[in-house]
């Protein structure tokens, strides 16, 4: 089934916030986390690339820049934010270098370290040195970013059926670092420089799965060990309960299922102004004037596909594909085919958009404006500590999984879902490294460290696709549409009249469309 009837929107890049763990001399402009290796710092540890000897390696893993740097001056977010996206392009083409050469390097390791690591290490050293630079012209330069050039190979490990995933708030925890990732990458040089498992990994499904066991229709995943029976799950969904104080109601507003086919490899919140920042295909609803280059006066002026025209505001994520073997319209196009996001693109058969109230407080209005990424696109390699994917079937979504695909039993509908953060800091709209701005509320359901309760979003997304392991998420290319990496994107763009009704509605407990 074509696709040719849909608008493909300009692919984009984008650099992701400020991350590196910086070690700083004096005052404190950066925050600091430098990674004495390459598992330290992150959700799991991971063993070095020495230590998985006899493995076939899978992937290359680098640090994650973006997540650590926390605190960068405004005066330098700009160039902070290209360089975050051309690093993210230099790994996007050292990933392809290693699977074109993936043979070669089982024979002879060394040439792993010379073709693709050490030239890697390098742009990424004058990359963080930029950077520094950037940094220094308007505040106090970090020291210690050269600890984050280096990256290493590593095995796909995550067969082992070690998933979780509640579909909750992922945690509480008021840390910032709980701020989902928007993981995407850009690149201001084109062209250079993804539950729980119990052991059901998804061998259902012959012939659906597209190559599934040999890593998807691209070569580079999924695998029919990121699938899972939805029925071998146990349930293991909770739910903060609600306390007198309270704020009971919700806010539903209808944007369509992306119909019109608005797509682009865009990530205007990470990497704005830069094309192709996420290597990624985005479905869009609501907002039509979102892409790389779009700014607060085109949002607020543009149109949008939500039947409440109050609500211009931005909703996109990843795209679902079959793995069918069939090509779609960007099958030769940077973010998708180019970049191993490969197959028929799906279009949802049901979103729904609710906002909702706080277990134990009112709920205080959104700023316009207002940006937040949940999960992370880079969470196969980063760990999990950001993520925040939750897969499901329609029928069973007491069962919630982060790490596996479902695989729905016959008349069963796969779902996403996403619970975005609902603590604000009272002040910013955004933060360098789009987290830190906004919170998940504890396991109580309590923001922390001064912040306020706002309307969560609370995103559901169902698709109707044969039974199987035979679908898969876009993602980077060294993410191996592994299902940790799911993530959502908001920009909120509600006019003032309009978000004071939400607020209202749910405050005084009543449900409002």
């Amino acid at each position: 089934m074509g696709r040719t009837s849909r608008k493909r929107s300009t692919l984009a890049n984008r650099a992701i916030a400020a991350s590196a763990a910086l070690l700083l001399g004096g005052g404190g402009l950066v925050a600091v986390n430098v990674y004495a290796s390459a598992g330290e710092g992150r959700s799991h540890q991971r063993p070095p690339q020495s230590e998985n000897a006899g493995q076939a390696m899978s992937t290359i893993d680098c640090p994650d820049v973006a997540n650590e740097l926390t605190d960068v001056p405004r005066g330098a977010r700009w160039q902070v934010d290209r360089e975050l996206a051309r690093i993210d392009s230099q790994i996007t083409q050292a990933y392809r270098k290693f699977a074109d050469q993936k043979e070669q390097i089982e024979q002879d390791p060394a040439l792993a370290e010379n073709a693709i690591l050490n030239p890697l290490k390098n742009k990424r050293l004058a990359s963080l040195e930029r950077i520094a630079n950037a940094i220094d012209r308007v505040g106090e330069r970090p020291q210690g970013l050269e600890a984050l050039a280096p990256c290493t190979l590593r095995a796909d490990d995550s067969g082992s059926g070690e998933g979780t995933g509640d579909g909750t708030d992922n945690g509480g925890g008021q840390d910032g670092g709980q701020s989902q990732d928007p993981g995407q990458d850009p690149s201001q040089d084109p062209g250079q420089d993804g539950g729980q498992g119990d052991g059901q990994d998804g061998g259902q499904g012959d012939g659906q799965d597209g190559g599934q066991g040999g890593g998807g229709q691209a070569g580079n995943g999924p695998e029919a060990s990121d699938f899972v029976d939805i029925t071998t799950v146990q349930p293991n969904v909770n739910q903060p309960r609600q306390r007198r104080g309270g704020s009971k109601g919700t806010f539903t507003t209808d944007c369509g299922r992306n119909e019109a086919g608005k797509f682009n490899s865009d990530n205007v919140i990470v990497a704005p102004g830069v094309t192709n920042g996420a290597h990624h295909m985005h479905d869009y609803v609501g907002n039509q004037a979102n892409d790389a280059f779009a700014t607060d006066d085109s949002l607020a002026a543009a149109e949008t596909s939500c039947r409440n025209q109050g609500d211009k505001s931005t909703y996109y994520w990843p795209v679902l594909r079959l793995q069918n073997g069939q090509a779609e319209d960007d099958a030769n196009v940077d973010g998708g085919g180019k970049e191993g996001n490969v197959g028929e693109i799906q279009t949802p058969t049901q979103v729904t958009l609710k906002f909702a109230g706080s277990p134990v407080s009112r709920v205080t209005a959104m700023p316009r404006f207002l940006r937040i990424i949940t999960g992370d696109a880079k969470a196969f390699v980063n760990g999990n500590a950001n993520a925040n994917a939750s897969w499901s079937c329609t029928g069973f979504e007491d069962r919630q999984l982060k790490d596996k695909y479902p695989i729905c039993p016959e008349g069963s509908q796969v779902v996403r879902t996403f619970k975005f953060q609902s603590c604000w800091d009272g002040q910013n709209s955004d933060s360098a490294n789009h987290r830190t701005h906004v919170a998940f509320a504890d396991e109580n359901g309590r923001c922390q460290n001064g912040f306020r309760a706002i309307p969560q979003l609370q995103q559901r997304i169902v698709y109707d696709v044969p039974p199987g392991p035979g679908f898969a998420l876009d993602s980077f290319p060294e993410q191996l549409h592994k299902p940790v990496t799911d993530h959502g994107d908001f920009i909120n763009v509600f006019d003032e009249n309009l978000m004071n009704k939400v607020v209202n509605c749910i405050n005084s407990g009543r449900r409002c469309r």
